[in-house]
């Protein structure tokens, strides 16, 4: 039990500094003027996907260590993304 609890919370710790990461370089290209409005629309837009996404993993039984795992996945996918 303990173990999950603890995997959960680095999961979410890591969902936290991943995503700071890509905040920090959606703001940094924003305010460069490098930012497009086909990524400013994808920065909302995903958001909305992830959050239905997050809902039907709870409704289906889902925990939330899976939902923590499937934001990452999306935020490490930004993260790359962005920086090519």
């Amino acid at each position: 039990m303990f173990l999950s609890w603890f995997r959960l919370s680095m999961d979410a710790t890591m969902l936290g500094l991943e995503a700071q990461s890509v905040i920090w370089t959606r703001v940094s290209q924003m305010a460069l003027g490098q930012g497009s409005p086909e990524e400013n629309l994808r920065m909302v837009t995903e958001k909305v996907a992830a959050l239905g996404e997050a809902a039907a993993i709870i409704a289906s039984g889902g925990t939330a260590h899976r939902v923590v795992k499937g934001y990452r996945r999306k935020v490490r996918a930004n993260i790359k993304r962005l920086r090519r």
